[in-house]
């Protein structure tokens, strides 16, 4: 089964087994793709069957359509990744999906994002990845695993060598699994990139934090690391900013939405200063006010040329911080992507980066901020291009449509006109 057609006839078969109709949603995308392959001959398949598109969606997944896609896809080598975001699959649809993973052999990436399962669905899934050697991705965010879900997760890492990114954000995970987690991913270096944002914390120690950062110092494999909502105080930043020099092969690391200040800016600049192998920093949400972004222009200004993008919106940071940023980029070619909105705008930053947005220096698609002129005052206003807009969203018109998104189909308008009609009483018209 290495083609549409062959994987629409199992499709088909898959339903008479399991005596079920043919779910309209999976019809409908089996249609498309052979319309697809009519045009252009595909070697493999995205199976879209996202919960939230505007016009594709007809129904939501649910565990009947999942078993249906296990029986289709057991042995099929034409689809090679599937999206399920944002449909009603619990853990009983996740121990089919389950099956499927430990059956197949060709899919390579699985979205299951925001759905219903819990710690038994993730407990199977990960189950599955103990022989799977195929898979890379697999993305469950959004669904309240907690700390059971989590601990299997990081068994299957002790074991899994072939998984490169993982998502367990928003999952409800607690300190036993993050410090699991943790400790596994130091001897883990396959992993390439991982997502265990808002975790339910209920200490304000840091322990998770220092359990990541000491890992990080060792780890050799991971590219890709996001903390958001660690509730990270200064000393998890100069945790991080002292294993960090020892690192260089995280290129992106997220630490949105804590408490590091103007003290824990100071470490990491320390960090940007020796050209780590950090391409991209999320420090947006904190609280780095003008001392922490003068440390920031410093680091940039005079002594990076690794960091590609930043990331400081809603940081109070004034006039003062953000003009040293503005200078900074007269100094620093590497840096092509920046976003400062959300902090305090005088028209002394506003004339600055405007010289910035109007000689290029930033380009419209890497930044946050557009700038406009009313009465000879130029003033910034922000824009739709925000660091990782796609992540939970994407559109299906214009030119902001990811490859991944499926484009939506313009609907033509029916010819509509409302016929004029004078009446002889009307005062209006005898007064005309």
């Amino acid at each position: 089964m290495s083609d549409i057609i062959s994987t629409v006839l199992s499709f088909e078969a898959a339903c008479v087994e399991l005596s079920l109709e043919k779910p309209q949603y999976m019809a409908n995308m089996f249609e498309r793709e052979k319309e697809n392959n009519v045009l252009e001959f595909q070697e493999s398949m995205h199976l879209y069957l996202a919960g939230d598109h505007p016009q594709l969606t007809t129904a939501r997944i649910t565990d009947v359509e999942c078993a249906i896609l296990y029986k289709t896809l057991e042995y099929n080598q034409f689809v090679r990744s599937i999206d399920l975001r944002y449909n009603n699959i619990t853990d009983q649809g996740c121990n089919a999906l389950g099956k499927l993973l430990s059956t197949n052999k060709f899919i390579e990436e699985l979205n299951v994002m925001c759905n219903d399962f819990g710690a038994e669905g993730a407990a199977a899934l990960a189950k599955s990845l103990f022989n799977n050697t195929t898979l890379k991705v697999l993305r469950l965010n959004g669904n309240k695993i907690g700390n059971a879900g989590g601990m299997a997760f990081a068994q299957m890492l002790q074991i899994n060598t072939t998984l490169k990114s993982l998502d367990i954000g928003d999952a409800d995970l607690t300190i036993e699994c993050l410090i699991a987690l943790a400790t596994v991913l130091r001897e883990n270096n396959t992993l390439e990139a991982l997502n265990v944002n808002r975790p339910l914390l209920w200490t304000v120690q840091e322990e998770p934090t220092d359990h990541f950062t000491r890992m990080i110092k060792v780890n050799k494999g991971l590219k890709e690391l996001h903390m958001q909502k660690f509730n990270m105080r200064d000393f998890g930043a100069c945790r991080f900013a002292e294993n960090l020099m020892h690192n260089f092969t995280l290129t992106y690391l997220n630490l949105n939405c804590n408490r590091i200040t103007r003290d824990g800016m100071k470490e990491l600049a320390k960090v940007l200063k020796l050209n780590t192998g950090l391409k991209c920093l999320d420090l947006g949400y904190n609280r780095l006010e003008d001392d922490g972004a003068i440390s920031l222009a410093e680091a940039i200004g005079t002594y990076n040329t690794t960091l590609e993008c930043l990331n400081i919106v809603y940081n109070n940071i004034g006039p003062k911080g953000l003009c040293a940023i503005a200078e900074a980029l007269n100094f620093n070619s590497a840096l092509t992507s920046l976003y400062i909105w959300g902090n305090h705008f005088d028209d002394a930053v506003n004339m600055a980066f405007s010289t910035h947005l109007h000689s290029e220096r930033l380009q419209e698609q890497n930044c946050d901020i557009g700038s406009y002129v009313v009465d000879g005052k130029v003033y910034l206003n922000q824009t739709g291009f925000l660091i990782r807009r796609h992540y939970y969203y994407a559109p299906i018109f214009g030119d902001d449509v990811p490859e991944w998104q499926i484009r939506g189909e313009q609907v033509r308008r029916a010819d509509h006109t409302v016929p004029i009609v004078h009446h002889e009483n009307d005062p209006l018209v005898l007064k005309s």
